[in-house]
């Protein structure tokens, strides 16, 4: 028989972690002294602890564990919690991977720049949604060429939706599609509930699985600045962008750019 020290250091875990396994019932002690309290194991409860620790280093539950150790599992049931314990691990070293190429590109952009960024880029999910929207064609990409286009949608698309008393319900988004021959089509949209009416077109802005984003404050006449680090960080975390990124405005000052903030978000994908 072995004392819970010695016990503990042969199998080399904390005495702590024993009387845990006893009070959950996975590793009761063979023999409990009635008058000291003293737990006393014995030789043969060693394989059963191993294979406690080894299936808790695997990362299942101490309840999994239970579960296993005491044959309440068929054999097809403990290949399923393999199986899908085997997933989890592929999906986190797929994460640990991303997180490396993102310190790595974070340090190649610090040793060219010379400092610490301070525009971040975020990936996220973006959701559909429900937007009233009106567009128009501009005759390039150029900041000089959209600007006007934009703000000139936006103007008209609030006096209707303010005619048909509609209240949008989010902030407003530009965003930008081809239309042949170098011109851009551009639309200038709020997003609407499912009730909204209006003298406007309603459309449903799809998903972006996935978007790499940057948020621009001051005048959209710098919007290039941010642009230029959000396409540096797409290219050196391994991605490849679609399309033109949406504008979304989250600050407008009229009287004063500089107030100016704006997310821009575009979809991104691993090449492969």
């Amino acid at each position: 028989m072995f004392t819970i020290g010695d016990f503990a250091a042969f199998a080399q875990v904390s005495a702590r972690m024993l009387r845990h396994y006893d009070a959950l019932g996975l590793l009761r002690p063979a023999v409990v002294d009635e008058s000291t309290g003293y737990r006393y194991y014995s030789a043969d409860q060693f394989s059963r602890l191993n294979r406690i620790v080894a299936l808790k280093d695997l990362g299942f539950s101490l309840q999994q564990v239970g579960e296993i150790v005491d044959v309440k599992l068929s054999a097809e049931e403990l290949r399923g919690m393999l199986r899908l314990r085997q997933a989890q691990l592929e999906d986190d070293l797929a994460r640990s991977a991303a997180r490396l190429t993102s310190v790595e590109a974070r340090l190649r952009l610090i040793e060219r720049e010379g400092h610490m960024p301070t525009d971040d880029v975020v990936l996220k999910r973006i959701t559909p949604i429900r937007v009233a929207e009106l567009s128009a064609i501009a005759p390039s990409y150029d900041g000089e060429d959209v600007g006007p286009v934009v703000q000139s949608l936006f103007g008209q698309l609030f006096e209707r939706l303010g005619a048909a008393g509609v209240d949008p319900c989010g902030s407003p988004i530009a965003y930008y599609e081809d239309a042949g021959d170098d011109t851009i089509r551009v639309h200038a949209a709020v997003p609407v509930d499912d009730r909204s009416t209006a003298d406007v077109d309603a459309n449903e802005l799809p998903e972006l699985p996935r978007a790499a984003t940057i948020v621009h404050q001051g005048d959209m006449a710098e919007a290039d600045r941010s642009m230029q680090t959000l396409a540096r960080w797409i290219e050196d975390n391994g991605y490849r962008s679609h399309g033109y990124a949406r504008e979304v405005t989250l600050q407008f000052d009229p009287g004063n750019p500089d107030n100016w903030v704006h997310e821009f978000q575009i979809e991104v994908t691993k090449p492969g």
